[in-house]
Formats: C-alpha cells, sequence, structure tokens
C-alpha cells in the first residue's frame, strides 16, 4: 500500500487519521483504539473486521509513530 493511499484514510468510526505498522492501520483515535487489517496489500476498512487493541498497545503504536 503506497503512502498516497494511506494520507487520504481515515478510521470509518472516528474519521482520524490512520498509522501504519505492520499488516494492520491503527486509528489515532484513544477513544475507540481501532485498528483494521491489510490483506494481500489492501486495507479493509469494515468496522466489523476491525479490532480494539489495548490501552497499552495503543500507547505503544503512538509512541512508535512519534520518534
Amino acid at each position: 500500500m503506497n503512502e498516497e493511499l494511506l494520507a487520504k484514510l481515515c478510521c470509518p468510526v472516528s474519521r482520524s487519521p490512520l498509522v501504519r505498522v505492520g499488516d494492520w492501520l491503527y486509528s489515532t483515535d484513544r477513544t475507540t483504539r481501532r485498528k483494521y487489517p491489510i490483506r494481500d496489500g489492501l486495507p479493509i476498512m469494515i468496522v466489523d473486521d476491525a479490532k480494539v487493541c489495548t490501552e497499552e498497545e495503543f500507547d505503544r503504536i503512538m509512541a512508535m509513530n512519534n520518534e
């Protein structure tokens, strides 16, 4: 997935920007803490396919993104 596409995507629940870590796109919204899978190079932005990450995972991912 290219960076141009990633810049245009947002979380369908919170409308927050996303960050990519491995095969996941993480919403930057602390309230929802959703992550969306990337399968075969395609982001799956279906809310039912999303997972809610723990606060610890969210904090770790956001800290990595801010470095």
